[in-house]
């Protein structure tokens, strides 16, 4: 089932449950998705493609733990809250990342693949870990374990 689907859908059940903060948050990763859409057009694009939407929502979770950061250093604990409120609901609809020993595996093998030899080569790397892996990808983990292995 698609991401789309399943955000409407979410949508959907949540309305009917009355649960106001969730219908909030899907209304706000939809409308999110649409600005992308309308954006790619452009581009002959009709929709963007799942591991855009997958990237879409990693950004969003991560501008909201920033957003918490700040909001609990500024003593204000209940927007915080509700920026992790937001953080539980787009995190349901993210694969579940590789943990740390497949994500070594992962680095090794793409060293291997590519004949990675210094940091010049990175980059090969990295793109070969993005097609390979794709969504289960932590980029921040990936590129530091990269680093390690090529310094």
């Amino acid at each position: 089932m698609s991401l789309r689907v399943r955000f409407t859908d979410g949508l959907k059940t949540a309305m009917k449950a009355g649960d106001a903060p969730r219908v909030s948050t899907l209304r706000m990763v939809l409308a999110r998705l649409k600005d992308l859409d309308i954006a790619a057009r452009p581009k002959g694009i009709e929709q963007i493609p799942d591991d855009e939407v997958t990237a879409m929502l990693r950004n969003m979770v991560k501008s909201r733990r920033e957003s918490a950061t700040m909001f609990l250093q500024g003593g204000r604990g209940e927007l915080a809250s509700k920026e992790d409120a937001e953080i539980v609901v787009i995190e349901e609809f993210l694969p579940v990342p590789m943990d740390e020993a497949a994500l070594v595996l992962a680095v090794a093998d793409a060293v291997a693949a590519t004949g990675a030899a210094s940091m010049k080569d990175m980059g090969k790397v990295m793109a070969s870990l993005k097609t390979t892996h794709g969504a289960v990808l932590d980029l921040g983990r990936a590129n530091a374990l990269v680093k390690a292995r090529l310094s």
